[in-house]
């Protein structure tokens, strides 16, 4: 498989901070920092926290290694939902567009703010493929349109979205080879 879209890995890192400070409590539970000697109770929270910590970081990182978009066997895979991927024909994907879409973060202060998205057009004679369900923080599937949150993905410009272009382009013409 080839990646031309990859997930945003500073946002993940940074979602890992929060396991990374429980395993480090759980650690210190089961070696008994700061107070020597620690209860078995405590040493059993402290095995429980470190388990739950280390399923939580290896599970964000497990996020971090799929892409949102990705290229293989004339099919553009895109990661909107589940951890398989959905297998669009590349010959129904029109081009890439750089626009905007709402961010829909979590906070009160950032619920109506917009971020970069990266639009996927569908061709309009494929109508089976004009509306899909996906998971909404991640993007939008609808009227033939492949909307991506930039919140969830590699930084996007003008020059990724060219190069998305000219990468459908080449992968179009040895379709039709």
């Amino acid at each position: 498989m080839e990646i031309w879209l990859r997930t945003n890995a500073r946002a993940l890192l940074f979602g890992m901070l929060g396991p990374m400070v429980l395993e480090l409590v759980g650690l210190a539970m089961l070696v008994g920092w700061p107070i020597g000697e620690s209860p078995w109770w405590l040493r059993v929270l402290g095995i429980v926290l470190v388990g739950f910590s280390s399923l939580l970081i290896v599970a964000l990182a497990w996020q971090m290694r799929k892409p949102r978009l990705g290229y293989a066997n004339g099919e553009l895979l895109v990661w909107l939902r589940g951890a398989e991927p959905i297998r669009v024909p590349i010959e129904i994907v029109e081009c890439f567009l750089l626009g905007q879409a709402p961010s829909l973060l979590p906070t009160k202060k950032h619920r109506h703010t917009d971020t970069s998205a990266l639009i996927v057009r569908i061709a309009d004679k494929a109508a089976d493929w004009h509306h899909l369900d996906v998971k909404p923080q991640l993007g939008k599937w609808c009227e033939g349109y492949i909307t991506i949150r930039g919140t969830w993905c590699e930084p996007l410009s003008i020059a990724l979205v060219n190069k998305l272009n000219q990468r459908l382009a080449d992968v179009s013409r040895a379709a039709i080879r």
